[in-house]
């Protein structure tokens, strides 16, 4: 029987279990998505998020390098419900014939009528009761694509799910201390429905689900004389659209700025909404804080 050589014996004795632990390449669509697969996968999972940090994946373009990610991933996560209208043509154009995960999926949406259409809300994750779904579905996908590593993926992922347990029940606590008729936000576009619908929360835009939507004058002057009616004293801006429409708004309306919002794109690492957790958390933070 052959030998192994010294140094190759001794490198057999020192392999750990999470040395030669397979690596899932993931690719998910934006930021709040790839944050959220990244706590579930732990150090068994290589994310690329294809909207980068205070993107808008609304309006997103992809790149040649989009499409090379797509064709090396194992899985590709998206959120669903209408948002990523971009993603079906980079797959197509990249050959991936991996899985697609719709981490929405099992979700109670809602929708609205916008210009004469009836559409799909795509921003349930703003939920954090529905943050839990997206968790779930993200560790059931990766147990799926590594059955090795399932038990790592059902720990991490019932861990964080945990997590995201405690933030949703704060939030309802911390709405519930303010009065009812406080309970009102002006955002620059119709990104919290779901969180409205959760925590009781009544929010007012110019614009509709998309960014990329336009507000017509008369819609302008509506909502300027709606919060006058409703004493709406604050306005929050987003950190990937263009604030000037709210604040002409807000200016009209005689409200003040009560901060920013971080509703579909985190910052970089090391801003104040770098996670899910942290913007969900600094979210409800200073909505809280205006309303009082």
């Amino acid at each position: 029987m052959k030998k192994l050589p010294v140094a190759l014996a001794l490198a057999a004795v020192f392999i750990t279990p999470a040395a030669m632990a397979k690596t899932v390449e993931t690719v998910a669509s934006f930021s709040v998505l790839a944050d959220i697969v990244k706590e579930v996968g732990g150090d068994r999972v290589e994310v690329k998020s294809l909207v980068g940090p205070n993107g808008d994946p609304h309006s997103f373009e992809p790149m040649p390098q989009d499409s090379q990610s797509l064709a090396k991933a194992d899985v590709v996560f998206v959120s669903g419900l209408g948002l990523e209208g971009w993603m079906d043509r980079l797959i197509n154009a990249s050959g991936y014939k991996g899985q697609v995960i719709v981490t929405s999926r099992g979700i109670a949406t809602r929708s609205m009528d916008e210009e004469g259409k009836t559409i799909t809300d795509p921003h349930a994750w703003n939920s954090m009761k529905n943050g839990e779904v997206y968790a779930t579905n993200v560790m059931n996908a990766l147990i799926a694509a590594d059955p090795e590593d399932a038990d790592y993926f059902r720990q991490h992922g019932s861990a964080y799910i945990a997590r995201l347990k405690k933030l949703d029940a704060w939030a309802q606590k911390s709405f519930a201390a303010i009065p009812q008729e406080k309970r009102k936000v002006l955002t620059s576009h119709d990104a919290f429905g779901y969180f409205g619908q959760r925590y009781g929360v009544s929010f007012m835009s110019p614009v509709g689900f998309s960014t990329e939507s336009e507000a017509s004058a008369s819609d302008v002057a509506g909502l300027i004389n709606q919060l006058k009616e409703t004493h709406i004293h604050s306005y929050f801006i987003e950190n990937q659209t263009d604030p000037r429409l709210i604040k002409q708004i807000a200016s009209a309306a005689g409200a003040k700025p009560g901060g920013e919002l971080y509703p579909e794109a985190l910052t970089k690492k090391g801003g104040p909404a770098d996670s899910y957790v942290a913007a969900f958390t600094h979210n409800v933070n200073v909505m809280v804080a205006g309303m009082k």
